[in-house]
């Protein structure tokens, strides 16, 4: 069966940001709930900004500073919103696909001495389980005709390079280091490849 997603909803929802469209998909991929935050026409458009982040409970809800999602959630929105046009994708991919169990789990080995990746490993998993097909065909769905992606990571790049996205610019998204964060920062940058601290005043 040929892989789909049906846009369902879509409603207004003010942000701190502005107003942004809520757009609820179904998919025959997993029986999680995805959605985008749309802002603007895109429809036909090139060069749409587009942030794709994956759920982080701790991060995005709790407002953790073990990480940098919660703050780069919402930085994503300050620059579509700056563009006046974008689309935020959020995928139900929670602890680059682990789960909130592992993700936890994971933590407390991180509090004993590893990083972040070789808790993962020590998991059984890979360091970074996601995957990005429910969001190349949401994509689809919105009907971008291609994208400047707001991330750090060039393997997301890779990926939607693969699914069939033209990704024609990438646009960081750097979080300024927490004395909590420093660590996990840092093994994104030297075991993920991920473009940070480029800016030499976020190494402070």
């Amino acid at each position: 069966m040929k892989q789909q997603v049906n846009d369902l909803v879509q409603t207004p929802i003010p942000t701190a940001h502005g107003v942004f469209t809520l757009h609820y998909f179904s998919n025959t991929l997993d029986n999680k709930e995805h959605i985008a935050l749309v802002m603007g026409e895109v429809a036909l458009h090139e060069d749409v900004p587009v942030r794709i982040h994956s759920e982080c409970f701790t991060g995005d809800v709790l407002g953790s500073k073990r990480c940098d999602c919660g703050e780069q959630l919402d930085l994503a929105l300050q620059m579509i919103a700056q563009r006046g046009v974008g689309v935020l994708i959020y995928l139900r991919q929670e602890g680059r696909g682990i789960g909130l169990l592992k993700k936890l789990q994971a933590y407390n080995l991180q509090d004993q001495g590893m990083d972040t990746v070789d808790a993962n490993l020590h998991l059984g998993y890979q360091a970074d389980e996601r995957e990005y097909s429910i969001a190349a065909l949401i994509l689809d769905a919105l009907k971008i005709k291609s994208i400047e992606l707001i991330t750090n990571n060039p393997e997301k790049i890779t990926a939607l390079n693969r699914l069939g996205v033209l990704v024609t610019k990438r646009l960081a998204i750097e979080i300024t280091a927490n004395a909590t964060n420093l660590g996990y920062l840092q093994t994104k940058a030297t075991k993920m490849a991920h473009f940070l601290f480029e800016n030499e005043s976020n190494k402070n």
